[in-house]
């Protein structure tokens, strides 16, 4: 056995130990044309409850006639079966591969009659993810790698929305099976048109869409007969909604999922007006892309996964559930019941949940191992740190790598274990931890930002005498930056409990002090408790005779 082959094997082991679900999450698309430096971007927020974040590098190799791939299934790491592996794969770190194509997802689970799988399907969503970057050049290329083999072998999970990017082109695909006993899958993807954004929050967007336009349009050929079959459509075919026929809309998955893109379009097009209403199909749904006010920067895509809907009704950060010091976070359930009437907590775009996101940028004015980037971070979004890994690296740093710890062992070692710190800490008091935090975040990553224009005109000389030697010099970059990282945000931890310990605060100087809460908290206790805890008044002496 080859040793690059034998190191894909032991990483596909490594990665079939421990299940990864990641079913409620937020991608955002930003096409070359709505970027303001010609960059693709996309963005993923793998929001489970039960996910380790690491970053996963997976080595290109050539593989002789008659191999066959292991299907492990990205949730459980079941194991599915085994599939023709191609006789050659490119390089992957994380959700990139080597030629700056990038895909994320979210899963909108779908009709109930089409959720559960074919007992023989073989290809789960997640593995439809990285074998298309294994095999794919392009989004289009991935787009038709994922589609065919859904149809061969089975389509192993519920209802899930791709975007599917590279240099040039991002996409929307969704998909579905067909339920037990039926193989295959139903499916449908749009180009975004250049100049627009979109996104998607666990609920299909893709309604109806154009037959005749194989350059902005493709579908399954039985995507629109299935439906009229089971009868669930008999208009004509241009009436034909995907997402209203598989995935039809209801409270839930307006308020938690399609509520999400509403504030990214809200806050990318304020001119557009978009009321909260559409967010609920009322009285339309909002549209699949939507063309921002100005072209948007790294630094802006940023700023959109970092959204707790402040500014709206929505704002969780004023309700009483987020305590004396506005923290923006619920703890599940989601939906409660208070004497017979059900409530629900907001579902934002930054969650407590995370467990990685990146924000993959994809230009086709570099050679790929330099133009491709994947900014990648662990936990939450508003208080992680986004670090530049070039798509031609490879070695990732070891605080992010595979093995390094897991999801039921902390490690002072694994970057997902120090971030978890930091953010679990600054819950308590976070109005003010959450400043302190974001000053270091902003260091970090503005001075990333600020230096990428020399990394990459480094790397570009290199390039020029020999691609290896670009990719050496970027791996180096890479890991350094994410070892830094590790270490100034462990730093930042301990630092913090210095200066918080016990509700006390200290000052610049180390001198103790004890800031009251907000007096609007001391109102909310009084209106609550106020019986108990009233001190009584004084009584007036008695005068002396």
């Amino acid at each position: 056995m080859r040793r690059d082959v034998a190191v894909v094997v032991g990483l596909l082991t490594l990665l079939a130990l421990a299940p990864r679900p990641a079913r409620a999450c937020t991608n955002l698309i930003i096409t070359k044309g709505a970027s303001a430096d010609g960059s693709t971007f996309i963005s993923y927020a793998a929001d489970s409850h039960e996910l380790y974040g690491e970053l996963y590098l997976q080595p290109g190799g050539v593989f002789p006639p008659g191999a066959m791939r292991d299907i492990v299934e990205w949730d459980t790491g079941k194991f599915l079966g085994r599939i023709p592996q191609a006789r050659q794969t490119y390089w992957r770190v994380g959700n990139i591969n080597e030629h700056q194509v990038s895909v994320g997802e979210t899963t909108f689970g779908g009709r109930e009659e089409l959720a559960k799988p074919d007992k023989n399907a073989a290809v789960d969503y997640g593995s439809l993810m990285y074998i298309a970057l294994e095999r794919a050049k392009t989004a289009r290329e991935a787009i038709k790698v994922m589609t065919d083999l859904a149809t061969e072998y089975g389509y192993a999970s519920e209802g899930e929305s791709f975007s599917v990017a590279d240099p040039n082109e991002a996409w929307i695909l969704e998909m579905i099976g067909k339920g037990e006993g039926a193989k295959g899958a139903l499916w449908v993807a749009r180009r975004i048109p250049d100049g627009a954004i979109s996104g998607h929050a666990n609920q299909s967007r893709i309604r109806t869409f154009t037959l005749h336009d194989p350059a902005n349009c493709l579908y399954a050929p039985d995507v629109i007969s299935f439906a009229r079959a089971k009868g669930w459509f008999s208009g004509k075919d241009e009436e034909f909604s995907f997402a209203d026929t598989y995935a039809p809309a209801d409270f839930g998955s307006l308020r938690a999922c399609e509520a999400r893109v509403w504030s990214m379009f809200r806050r990318a097009a304020p001119s557009a007006n978009l009321p909260f209403d559409a967010a609920k199909g009322v009285p339309a749904p909002l549209p699949l892309w939507i063309k921002p006010d100005r072209k948007l920067s790294l630094a802006d895509a940023m700023a959109l996964m970092r959204d707790h809907f402040e500014g709206t009704p929505l704002d969780m950060t004023k309700d009483v559930g987020a305590g004396p010091f506005a923290c923006p976070y619920r703890w599940r359930p989601m939906e409660w019941e208070v004497d017979g009437q059900k409530f629900v907590h907001e579902r934002a775009i930054s969650t407590q949940q995370t467990g990685f996101s990146f924000i993959a940028q994809m230009r086709s004015m570099l050679p790929d191992p330099i133009g491709g980037v994947l900014w990648f971070g662990v936990d939450d979004t508003y208080s992680t740190v986004w670090t530049p890994m070039y798509c031609g690296i490879r070695e990732v740093p070891r605080p992010f790598a595979v093995g390094v710890a897991d999801l039921n062992h902390f490690s002072w070692d694994s970057m997902f274990w120090v971030f978890n710190w930091v953010a679990n800490y600054a819950y308590s008091r976070y109005s003010d931890m959450i400043v302190d935090i974001q000053q270091v975040q902003r260091e970090l990553e503005g001075r990333f930002i600020a230096d990428q224009p020399e990394i990459d005109k480094a790397a570009l000389a290199l390039y020029g005498q020999a691609p290896a030697l670009a990719r050496d010099y970027l791996t180096r970059y890479s890991v350094a930056q994410g070892e830094m990282v590790h270490k100034r945000w462990r730093k930042l931890g301990e630092d913090l409990l210095v200066k918080y310990m016990d509700g006390n605060v200290k000052d610049s100087q180390g001198n103790v002090t004890h800031p009251e809460y907000p007096k609007a908290w001391y109102r909310r206790i009084v209106a609550d408790h106020g019986s108990v805890i009233a001190e009584p008044p004084t009584p007036t002496p008695t005068p002396t005779p």
